[in-house]
């Protein structure tokens, strides 16, 4: 029997490297249980076989886990919702898979979720005993990851419009390429971030990629800063080493402005009140701040979610099931992964 007789959500994070189950009751998150994949940082990347592999070992002990951790019964369950997409296909069949085969044998409603509606939805997560500032619709949101960099314009919880994105790389991809040259670890954002606060964010400059009105590009910012460190590299040879904290400073603070700098564009077309950031990059602490500065300039209230809610995450996939279930949007058995799934 659902004591709770609203909503009780398990949602199921499986589209890249991180296992994640969450329990939501009306709103509310009361578990949100990861399991990371140590296996991929010795690779520099992650390898798709080895997460498939992980994810299956892992989603049993998860789930299970998170539903201890919430004190529910598994058949008090009002629906069960999964990413479908976007993501590594191997990964996204683990848990479409398993959150079918727990469907079907419960009966319980299914919902497919987007990866990257969920990643703006994390903002409307809510905690027992805390009270969560939201955004107002509609707002902007920069959604940024390892896989994807989107400008979306959010008219309401499961109406949302990409107004811009990049054309190659996204700029996660621009954090680990810039590690791997830099013979940091994987991944690099974080090292990058921690480096650089010890660094001078003006000794280096670099250029602006034109990728169209709201788009950005990065695949050429990794290029020119690859060979920056050549040349730099063949003039002196401890430059790296000299220069680590300088280096990450200056590269982490060019990609930073150029991400604002296409929202600020955004805005003048797209004005709004409330902006928002979202996914694993936004986890930067530059970035972070500077957004904030940003929203004082352009009098806008700022956005940004917990840490543990800006990298891939259940609570999330639980979110977005909320405002699915809602809405009585479910999908049934012949849904399958799709490691392309656009949010429109």
């Amino acid at each position: 029997m659902n004591k709770y007789k609203d909503s009780i959500i398990l949602g199921i994070e499986s589209s890249c490297d991180d296992t994640s189950a969450a329990i939501l009751i009306n709103g509310v998150i009361y578990s949100n249980i990861t399991a990371n994949q140590a296996v991929h940082e010795k690779y520099g990347g992650v390898v798709p076989e080895l997460a498939s592999r992980a994810h299956q070992e892992n989603i049993v002990p998860v789930v299970s886990a998170a539903l201890e951790n919430a004190k529910i019964n598994i058949s008090e369950l009002s629906s069960i919702a999964f990413t479908k997409g976007p993501g590594l296909l191997g990964s996204l069949l683990v848990g479409t898979s398993f959150a079918k085969s727990l469907s079907l044998s419960l009966n319980t409603p299914l919902i497919e979720v987007n990866h990257m509606k969920a990643h703006i939805h994390a903002h409307f997560i809510q905690e027992k005993n805390i009270s969560v500032k939201t955004p107002d619709f509609p707002f902007v949101c920069l959604t940024i990851s390892g896989g994807h960099t989107q400008i979306v314009y959010v008219k309401s919880p499961l109406e949302m419009t990409v107004i811009g994105t990049t054309i190659d790389d996204a700029v996660g991809e621009a954090f680990d390429k810039a590690g791997k040259i830099l013979g940091l670890g994987y991944p690099a954002g974080p090292l990058i971030d921690q480096l650089a606060s010890v660094g001078d964010d003006k000794k280096y400059a670099f250029t602006y990629p034109k990728a169209g009105n709201f788009d950005y590009s990065f695949s050429g910012l990794k290029t020119q800063f690859l060979n920056f460190i050549k040349i730099e590299s063949l003039k002196n040879p401890l430059f790296i080493k000299r220069n680590l904290n300088d280096i990450c400073a200056s590269y982490q603070s060019h990609l930073v402005r150029y991400l604002l700098k296409v929202l600020d564009k955004v805005l003048e077309k797209y004005p709004c009140k409330d902006i928002a950031l979202a996914g694993g990059v936004s986890a930067n602490s530059k970035l972070r701040n500077e957004f904030e500065q940003f929203g004082k300039i352009k009098n806008c209230n700022t956005f940004v979610p917990k840490i543990s809610y800006c990298t891939d995450n259940a609570a999330m996939i639980a979110m977005t099931g909320y405002f699915m279930e809602k809405e009585k949007k479910f999908t049934d058995l012949s849904t399958s992964a799709a490691a392309r799934f656009p949010i429109s």
